[in-house]
C-alpha cells in the first residue's frame, strides 16, 4: 500500500521536476516499485491474501502550467525520493528480519539491494547539482 502511494506521489513529482536527469530517476523508481508490486502482488495471490487498494495514476501536466509558488523544485524534490529511499532500506531490512518464509525474505533481499543500488545514483545526483550541501566539518582541536 505504500509503494502505491510512493508512485502516485513520484508520478506528480514528474510533473514539477524541470531537471531531465531527476526526471529519469523518478521514472527508474516508479518502473522499479511497479516491479515489486508486481512480485509482492503474485505472492498475495498465491497466498489467498487481498491486495491493497492503489490510486489511479496521476495525469501528466506542464510544468509551466503549474504556478511557480504552488512548485516543488527539483532539490525539494530530489530530497525527499533520497529520504524515501532511505526508509524503503530501512523497511526491508526490518521485513527481512521479521519473515519466517524464505520465499519473501528474499524478495525483500532483492529488492533491498536494488533500493541500495538505487540510492547511490540518487547520492551522485545530488552531488552532481550541488544539491546536496554537506555541513562543515569541525576538527578537534589539539591542546
Amino acid at each position: 500500500m505504500a509503494t502505491n502511494g510512493l508512485i502516485a506521489g513520484y508520478q506528480s513529482y514528474i510533473n514539477h521536476t524541470g531537471d531531465q536527469d531527476l526526471k529519469k530517476l523518478i521514472e527508474e523508481a516508479i518502473e522499479g516499485m511497479r516491479n515489486e508490486n508486481h512480485q509482492l502482488q503474485e505472492l498475495l495471490k498465491t497466498n489467498g491474501i487481498g491486495l491493497p487498494p492503489a490510486p489511479p495514476d496521476r495525469p501528466n501536466a506542464n510544468l509551466e502550467d503549474i504556478p511557480v509558488g504552488a512548485r516543488f523544485t527539483d532539490p525539494e524534490i530530489s530530497a525527499s525520493v533520497s529520504k524515501d529511499v532511505a526508509a524503503a532500506l530501512v523497511a526491508c531490512s526490518q521485513i527481512i528480519g521479521q519473515c519466517i518464509r524464505e520465499d519473501f525474505a528474499m524478495n525483500y533481499g532483492q529488492f533491498h539491494l536494488a533500493k541500495a543500488q538505487f540510492g547511490l545514483k540518487m547520492l551522485k545526483l545530488n552531488k552532481e547539482k550541488g544539491w546536496l550541501i554537506p555541513p562543515p566539518l569541525h576538527l578537534k582541536k589539539s591542546e
